[in-house]
């Protein structure tokens, strides 16, 4: 039943969408046609008359009541019974623990290793630096003055009529 209905809703809806379509397009055109001029549309505002009040009356209140004092009843003091005292635990004494004693490493006794002889190192020739020349002073130009930046000056637009 709901596959034949399907069709039919979708149908009703285009169609009321296209009437829909139809209908707001007319009345923008009608709107158009209908819209006022500037000229028209502007009205003359009347001047709004200025109404004097009269002075407001002076209200004079009665002095405040003073409230009155709330005392706060005491205290008592409580107390408390005295904390009771744990019996005291004594823990069991651990048994003394006889271990063997460590056995002693066998001594093991490395090879000599021979002497190496090397023959000395040869002296190497001590090489003189010869110092750096020094850089000729060049002396620069003097320093141009750097042209100024005109303000740029946006024109101002023009009331448009």
């Amino acid at each position: 039943m709901s596959n034949t209905m399907a069709p039919k809703n979708s149908a009703v809806f285009l169609l009321g969408l296209l009437l829909s379509c139809v209908a707001m397009s007319s009345a923008a055109r009608i709107l158009e046609e209908t819209a006022p001029s500037k000229e028209e549309h502007q009205t003359v505002v009347p001047q709004i008359l200025k109404v004097e009040l009269p002075p407001f009356l002076e209200v004079h209140l009665p002095p405040k009541p003073e409230l009155p004092k709330v005392e706060l009843l005491p205290v008592h003091e409580v107390h408390l019974p005295p904390k009771p005292e744990l019996p005291k635990v004594e823990l069991p004494t651990f048994p003394k623990v006889y271990l063997p004693p460590k056995p002693e490493m066998p001594k093991i006794e490395l090879p000599t290793f021979p002497e190496v002889h090397l023959p000395p190192k040869p002296e190497m020739s001590k090489v003189e630096l010869t110092r750096k020349p020094e850089m000729p002073k060049v002396e620069l130009p003097p320093k141009p003055e750097l042209p100024t930046v005109p303000m740029f000056h946006f024109p101002k637009p023009e009331d448009k009529p």
